[in-house]
């Protein structure tokens, strides 16, 4: 027999971002759900496991609320909720068809305080409401939308309670003053699989030191968004109606019409892949653009103006019915602007299905021209958690754990010469990481290579570490003054005389390949630039590589239909449970973007209780997916050398 649909506070904030969502949510087995996976892998990469086990640690009388179904949950809490004071985590309620489960919830008599525990953090630049706008910013209002729900269920639920809403933050403004504060919280998994948080040693409040989350109230937000009035297609709601509207559709398991949204559909989670479609499952995306436009699916196999890259019209073509790239003219854009220029060469060539790189030659040539040999090419893997590893860190401070670095001399010898893993469990690595980096440099003045701006914000960052702590490393001053002369800081418009160059900015100017589609990651520009490039297919269609971590390797192996397999899926995977498929999936905004395997792989090595052959594994892997980082970037400007070259 089915449970319940009660609307949860997180199906209601996934309805705020799109109420069709609610019928497809939940049916995993009909409607696949890429954010399942995209969730589980933020939250153990960036530490969210971490932090709402760090906030209960905080109220040490508190009781948790273990019991999973509704019933027992709801029974339990009504129990607890019989003292006077009490402190619950996970506290159940229940008003109407509304369901919550409140991450703390403290009772002092009528006083009730309901504390939303997020893993986001919190600054001193840090504002709930836009500059100019007044308006509460886009990037606070879902959580502050969440907040809201619970506390109207709350109110309902007992009306005599006087309810105040706090969020629970990462505090960046604050720094732990003990070592190893992250090694006391460690992932681990049931019998059935499900991801957990077990805390390790002394976690007293005042074993845990300086306080790390900072609680702020959002009343005030509270309140104003509960006095706004929500659109659902042509309806308008009050905030209760609102709430209603939505948890009786639910309840009944009726599809809310679909309304085509920019950014609403571009973001979409419930898009199946071709092999779940083959599998029989359903893409609710295809289903919504069905329901709202009556396109078939034929039609919807055609590109869509929400995959032109970087474009900020697609609203606009979708007002005027203009759904597909198809219906896009040159008019549309100003060509003379190099970004829009870009953007309808991808119209183009996606529209007539034309493969044929697009390469431009002459200002590729030009940038040759510019560069110091030899030419070194590195690329970095970090993390930024919300606990600390070590005394003086705040939450969200980068950790730079691993390096690789190419080099290609002027007459286009290449050799993987040098690569950095930090794996040691609880150890903060940046000017161990830095130190390395710089002997690896310094030899030379060539130009040296990074892809995207990654790598400059990171040696900016640590250079601010240093700064900060100048009285405790004794090379201090000649590191920072090193990661001067190979970066930029706008802030201060200083620029480095071995500056960075960006090797995704000459992309962006002077390189296209329909495979690309929206992106110019470098996991797109790889397998791109190897299928329409004879000069790579010839050297690397051989064994003969050679770097730290591949013996005579040939990288260009091709499918059942001869077209080149994308290098990075034949290397095994990082993890035996985390398909590269899911890594692959996440959403281009998120941080674990392109480097999703190797910051989950690092949080799972500090953060999980692994065996010695799994430490050695997963370090052999990330080794593995650096060093093809670096020699992707070797490969492109080959790529580009030869085309310069051809006669």
């Amino acid at each position: 027999m089915p449970g319940p649909r009660y609307l949860t506070k997180s199906r209601f904030r996934l309805a705020t971002e799109c109420p069709t969502k609610l019928f497809y949510t939940g049916k995993q087995d009909i409607y696949p759900d890429k954010a399942i996976e995209n969730t589980f892998l933020a939250a153990l990469a960036e530490g969210g496991f971490q932090v709402g086990e760090l906030a209960k640690a905080y109220f040490p009388t508190g009781h948790t609320i273990q019991a999973l179904d509704y019933e027992t949950a709801l029974a339990e809490t009504s129990v607890l909720l019989e003292q006077e004071n009490v402190i619950i985590f996970e506290a159940a309620v229940r008003y109407e068809n509304q369901f919550i489960r409140i991450d703390v919830l403290r009772k002092q008599g009528k006083v009730f305080d309901l504390i939303e525990v997020k893993a986001k953090s919190f600054g001193v630049e840090s504002i709930f409401r836009g500059k100019k706008s007044g308006k509460i910013s886009n990037d606070w209002r879902p959580y502050l939308i969440d907040v809201a729900y619970q506390d109207y269920v709350l109110r309902n639920a007992l009306p005599e309670a006087l309810v105040r809403p706090s969020l629970m933050l990462a505090d960046k403004n604050s720094s732990t003053n003990i070592d190893g504060l992250n090694q006391k919280f460690k992932i681990t998994h049931t019998e059935l699989g499900q991801a957990f948080c077990k805390t390790v040693g002394d976690v007293s409040v005042e074993g845990l030191g300086a306080p790390i989350l900072v609680k702020i109230n959002v009343e005030e937000y509270v309140r104003e968004l509960q006095g706004d009035t929500y659109a659902v297609n042509d309806q308008l709601f009050s905030f209760e109606n609102y709430v209603r509207f939505l948890s009786e559709k639910y309840g009944e398991d009726e599809r809310i019409p679909p309304q085509i949204e920019c950014s609403v559909c571009s973001k979409c989670q419930f898009r199946a892949t071709a092999e779940e479609e083959a599998d029989e499952k359903i893409s609710g995306y295809n289903e919504c653009w069905k329901t709202a436009l009556g396109f078939s699916e034929a039609e919807l196999k055609a590109p869509s103006v929400l995959d032109i890259w970087s474009f900020r019209k697609k609203q606009e073509f979708l007002e005027s019915q203009r759904f597909f790239m198809r219906d896009i003219q040159r008019e549309d854009f100003n060509t003379e602007k190099p970004t829009q220029a870009r953007q309808w060469l991808q119209v183009q060539k996606t529209v007539a299905n034309d493969s044929t790189p697009w390469v431009d030659v002459e200002g590729l040539r030009e940038a040759f021209s510019t560069w110091t040999w030899p030419l070194h090419l590195i690329d970095f893997e970090t993390s930024a958690v919300a606990i600390p590893f070590t005394a003086n860190r705040r939450p969200y401070e980068v950790t730079a754990f691993q390096f690789s670095h190419h080099v290609i001399t002027e007459d286009w010898q290449v050799e993987h010469v040098d690569e950095y893993l930090n794996a040691e469990i609880g150890k903060f690595p940046n000017f161990e990481f830095v130190r390395r980096l710089k002997v690896s440099l310094q030899n030379d003045e060539g130009s040296i290579f990074c892809y995207a701006a990654h790598e400059n914000t990171v040696l900016n960052q640590i250079r601010v570490q240093l700064e900060d702590a100048a009285d405790e490393v004794s090379d201090g001053s000649e590191l920072i003054e090193w990661i001067k002369t190979i970066t930029h800081d706008s802030k201060t418009n200083w620029v480095g005389h071995r500056n960075m160059v960006d090797l995704l900015e000459l992309v962006k100017s002077h390189y296209f390949q329909l495979d690309m589609g929206g992106s110019n990651s470098i996991k797109k520009v790889l397998p791109a630039i190897l299928n329409s490039s004879s000069f790579l297919q010839d050297k690397y269609g051989q064994p003969g590589y050679n770097g730290f971590n591949f013996k005579n390797k040939m990288w260009v192996e091709r499918d059942e239909s001869g077209r080149v397999i994308d290098p990075y899926k034949l290397l095994p995977n990082v993890f035996s449970d985390i398909s590269q498929e899911e890594l692959d999936q996440l959403p281009s905004n998120t941080s674990l973007s392109d480097g999703g395997a190797a910051m989950t792989a690092y949080a799972r090595m500090q953060f999980s209780d692994l065996s010695n052959s799994e430490l050695q594994s997963m370090q052999e892997a990330l080794l593995r997916y650096c060093e093809l980082d670096t020699l992707a970037m070797v490969m492109i400007l080959e790529a580009w050398n030869a085309d310069i070259s051809a006669p």
